[in-house]
């Protein structure tokens, strides 16, 4: 096992080095062992040493098989061809050219590759068989075939350990683009989750501090004629606040891994308190809610309180103290919901404040944009816009069966 793992860590130069090595010892050795005492047959010392020079080149070639295989595969070839047509003995001299075959097939590009393999063998044998014409006896032409299947062989084998190769690496390609996919797809729900939290932060501040501001002025207006007025503002203010803080820590629990002092979102069971908080703030509100033919969804209760809260916050901020009516009326497949105010109440203007009126949104301002987006995420849709008699309405439909709800 140890020599096995040392071997797997030689570099590839080293590896094909021994491979050569050992190749070239297999063949010399290999023919002037099996042509010991036979006679008939031409020396592998005719001609200069021509056999062991073609024995060696072949076998020293596979040291660059990898960096070279066509060019590799065309010296064994050649070789093969001088060799056999000289009438050099037979034996293993053929291992090279196996191995030359092999790496060709492993390590080309597919389809030209076995082409140019298939036409070499083709070739190669013809020369074999030209060659072993005259063979005695004639029972070693069996080495001509054996050759041949050997060389068909070599090249199956080298091209099914590429396609192994070039299937493993799609798959490794293919796992590599679902974890990017993956990864995509949980950036895509972080930040989701993001713009959710941020739009029920965007709520839940911007309603208690509307209602904040309002209670505030009362107190500094009252604060020494009226110091019962004053208290009880003040009660108000410190409602609101810790109200505002548990949503707070509802909305960002998500952030956390336990599910420690977490509350419910806040949805349309808590539609009176809403309406009560405004009350407080000066707003004349009247709630009509129909009576609903099935529990709504969690996802669609909540959007429809944040676009209460948000639709009251807006007058609260924008307006002040006038009469809002919210009508609710839940269907078999739809939630239609209705947030009506009046319009500002004829009033002299006080010293050092703007007559009041409906305030156009500032280029930051994103209370429609935000409703309209719950509505959106919902499958349903928003209008809102300034009635004819005076006075603003925003109008919700929200589908009970949404194909894209938000959290709940």
């Amino acid at each position: 096992m140890r020599l096995r793992t040392a071997w797997l860590r030689l570099p590839v130069p080293a590896q094909d080095a021994l491979i050569a090595l050992f190749v070239t010892a297999m063949q010399v050795q290999g023919t002037i062992t099996r042509n010991a005492g036979e006679v008939g047959s031409r020396s592998l010392g005719d001609i200069g040493n021509l056999g062991y020079g073609l024995l060696i080149v072949t076998g020293a070639a596979l040291a660059v098989r990898r960096r070279l295989p066509v060019a590799v595969f065309a010296v064994t070839a050649l070789a093969s061809v001088a060799y056999y047509g000289l009438d050099f003995p037979d034996g293993p001299g053929w291992l090279a050219l196996f191995v030359a075959l092999y790496t060709v097939a492993a390590y080309g590009d597919g389809h030209r590759s076995l082409v140019t393999a298939g036409a070499s063998v083709t070739v190669l044998s013809a020369v074999w068989l030209v060659a072993a014409a005259d063979i005695e006896p004639r029972a070693a032409v069996g080495w001509v075939f054996f050759r041949i299947g050997a060389s068909v062989m070599s090249v199956a084998l080298g091209e099914s350990v590429r396609s192994r190769r070039v299937i493993a690496a799609e798959a490794q390609l293919r796992a590599e683009l679902a974890e990017r996919t993956r990864e995509e797809e949980a950036r895509a729900r972080v930040d989701a989750e993001r713009l959710r939290i941020a739009r029920e932060v965007h709520d839940t501040v911007a309603h208690a501090i509307a209602i904040i501001n309002v209670q505030s002025g009362v107190t500094a207006h009252v604060l020494d004629k009226r110091p019962d007025v004053a208290r009880e503002a003040l009660r108000t203010i410190e409602q609101t606040s810790s109200r505002a803080l548990r949503e707070m820590r509802a909305i960002l629990g998500v952030l956390r891994d336990d599910g420690a002092g977490r509350v419910p979102y806040p949805g349309l069971g808590q539609l009176d308190e809403l309406a009560a908080e405004a009350r407080e703030a000066g707003l004349d509100i009247e709630v009509e809610e129909a009576p609903t033919v099935a529990p709504l969804p969690s996802a669609v209760g909540s959007a429809a309180y944040r676009i209460v809260q948000e639709s009251i916050t807006n007058v609260i901020r924008h307006v002040g103290p006038t009469r809002v009516t919210v009508a609710l009326n839940p269907g078999v497949e739809v939630l239609e919901l209705r947030v009506t105010d009046a319009g500002p109440a004829v009033r002299a203007p006080v010293a050092g404040r703007s007559a009041p009126g409906r305030v156009a949104p500032g280029p930051d301002g994103r209370g429609i944009v935000g409703m309209r987006e719950r509505c959106r995420l919902l499958g349903g849709d928003l209008d809102a816009g300034p009635l004819p008699g005076g006075g603003f309405e925003v109008r919700a439909r929200l589908p009970l069966a949404p194909s894209s709800a938000l959290p709940a």
